[in-house]
């Protein structure tokens, strides 16, 4: 795909959802990481029906490992890996008290030495709290991206990396959540729905089912 077909893409994006942001609940730095970081291999609907009733016990480093462990788990349970994800709850926890005052880290580097926190999480925190030009690739941004051609990787470091060098400037602090909320509900892994797609003109599937 050249360079003038993202652009209509993406300001298609612009005039449609110009101030995208993330389906995830949150009131403060600290628990959109928790929030993110329980949102591995779960829905973001779950993780906020599970933050609503965390948040009202603890929603602070020092809340969280009041809490302890087992409650923890208690609460989380009906979220995929909630053991690994308590576990680097509570690690994370810690370190943020002992070692960056109960903040969150605003560099990439410090983001990922967190218990749980790689660079998908990373970029989104970054881009969230901190306005970076970051993008996150997720299932539903690597499907679109591959699908559409927008841009091609064989997997999300790749296409992660063609993505900061092709995507525009101005369109990257909100490039991820225009792609995966167009993954989430419209370029869906089946029974994607063509007929509604804003982009469809500008797509390069070459099985579309509307050809």
């Amino acid at each position: 795909m050249n360079y003038k077909k993202r652009y209509k893409i993406l300001s298609l994006f612009l005039i449609h959802n110009p101030y995208p942001k993330t389906e995830l609940i949150f009131s403060s730095s600290f628990e959109l990481l928790l929030s993110v970081m329980l949102s591995a291999q779960s829905t973001d609907f779950m993780v906020n029906k599970i933050t609503k009733k965390l948040f009202k016990i603890a929603n602070t480093p020092e809340k969280i490992l009041q809490l302890g462990i087992e409650n923890l788990k208690f609460y989380i349970k009906s979220l995929g890996l909630y053991n690994i994800k308590s576990e680097n709850i509570i690690k994370t926890s810690i370190l943020l008290l002992n070692k960056y005052d109960g903040l969150i880290p605003r560099t990439r580097f410090k983001l990922e030495q967190l218990p749980g926190v790689g660079r998908k999480t990373a970029n989104i925190i970054l881009n969230i709290l901190f306005k970076k030009n970051t993008i996150a690739v997720d299932t539903h941004v690597f499907r679109v991206c591959n699908r559409t051609n927008f841009a091609q990787g064989k997997n999300v470091q790749e296409l992660e990396k063609k993505l900061l060098k092709v995507v525009p400037t101005i369109f990257k602090i909100n490039f991820h959540f225009w792609f995966l909320l167009h993954g989430r509900y419209i370029c869906t892994a089946r029974n994607f729905q063509c007929q509604k797609c804003i982009i469809y003109n500008l797509c390069e599937y070459k099985n579309n089912i509307l050809l």
